[in-house]
């Protein structure tokens, strides 16, 4: 692999993007979810040192006693070699683990996809209940549209391992789960199994992302909460990422990246976010900043946290006022538009990338901005104001 100097900083490069005078609009669009996005795609398409792909083959591995044998990988290598200008996010070679991916339109899928379109291989993990689903519909091509990268080819997942990341190793898992037919079928699924797993089968990997979060009882006041439910909401949605970097930390090379997903509601008051995940988030955002030290004294691993806007993801739907919370950014924010989730796969990209280099410890919004505001603008108070709105 070739590399360019820019002012002392090297920089990977390999294949050349596809120009932008050859891009077309069907090979530049992406689909999500159903709708196609093309904007911010776009951008990481110019700005990506893409490779194209053999077609997707029909099947793919998985560590469940239930898998069946597969093929793939995240990208293959391009037959067309020119010098890339600009400063590219070129993931090639690097290979990542993505904790929490069970469907195709929540922030890990997009996280997935982009690190994909960048060059890196993926791996996933995802939480046993809904493994089989999850692999049935990779088998029959329901999630195809949504596997659309910049470049027209597939993104392409080269094992589905089981997970639950709320147990450490097997000592720790109760009977009930043990003996749970949605557990049936599935073996080595504890953070530690699937890190042994995961260095059995690869030996490393670069890049490791938690994007998954549970409160049980979310919709509860937080002066209703449980002690149960409370600590069920830590243990889930936080403790998960500390035990995920303590296992997966020994087969990360050095000058690798940690990603996770965080939630403004770790720092401002979210009525109906409830049941002890305010404060999960809030604990994610602390262990953040001390597991970018650790971490990175210990094998120069890079930590840092996206604190993501609102989703209409099937997991955020079961909030119950997700569209509400849609239509208050839409209105509030310094940009208004509706956030894409590409453009939070686009960022975590960025961070994983050696772009983002002397980058850890961080709480990253990509959020339209939401962030930086005290009051909500669309309140009648300010009616009389003479406040700018979006003419486009």
């Amino acid at each position: 692999m070739a590399t360019t100097s820019f002012s002392g900083l090297q920089f990977a490069m390999s294949r050349s993007c596809i120009p932008s005078s050859q891009k077309t609009a069907d090979a530049s669009a992406v689909v999500l979810g159903g709708k196609s996005k093309i904007g911010s795609w776009n951008k990481l398409a110019s700005a990506c040192n893409v490779a194209s792909v053999q077609p997707f083959q029909r099947g793919f591995t998985s560590s469940s006693i239930k898998s069946v044998k597969s093929v793939t990988k995240a990208t293959s290598e391009s037959s067309a070699e020119s010098a890339v200008s600009g400063l590219p996010i070129n993931l090639k070679g690097k290979r990542a683990f993505i904790a929490g991916v069970a469907d195709d339109n929540g922030y890990g899928w997009a996280i997935a996809k982009s690190l994909a379109a960048a060059g890196a291989e993926i791996l996933v993990g995802t939480w046993v209940p809904a493994l089989n689903i999850f692999e049935s519909s990779l088998r029959r091509g329901k999630f195809d549209g949504s596997r659309i990268l910049p470049d027209g080819s597939m993104m392409e997942i080269t094992k589905v391992y089981p997970l639950d990341a709320v147990f450490d190793n097997p000592d720790e898992v109760p009977e009930d789960i043990k003996t749970n037919k949605r557990y049936a079928g599935s073996s080595k699924w504890t953070v530690q199994e699937v890190a042994d797993s995961v260095k059995e089968d690869y030996g490393s990997i670069d890049i490791l992302v938690h994007s998954l979060a549970n409160g049980p009882e979310v919709t509860k006041p937080l002066l209703e909460t449980s002690r149960n439910g409370y600590l069920a909401a830590i243990s889930a949605s936080s403790y998960s990422y500390v035990s995920l970097l303590k296992h997966f930390l020994p087969i990360l090379n050095p000058g690798g990246s940690s990603i996770s997903l965080t939630y403004i509601a770790s720092e401002r008051i979210i009525p109906g976010y409830g049941g002890g995940m305010s404060s999960a988030k809030a604990a994610l955002e602390s262990d953040t900043r001390v597991l970018a030290f650790e971490a990175g004294r210990k094998r120069k691993i890079r930590v840092n946290t996206i604190s993501a806007g609102p989703l209409r993801s099937r997991a955020a739907k079961a909030i119950g006022f997700i569209d509400m919370m849609i239509d208050y950014s839409l209105a509030n924010a310094p940009l208004q538009k509706e956030l894409s989730a590409e453009e939070v796969g686009n960022a975590a990209a960025f961070l994983a990338s050696p772009l983002a280099s002397a980058i850890t410890g961080t709480v990253l919004y990509v959020d339209n901005g939401l962030n930086a505001m005290g009051v909500g603008v669309d309140s009648p108070i300010f009616k009389d104001l003479d406040i700018p709105k979006d003419q486009h």
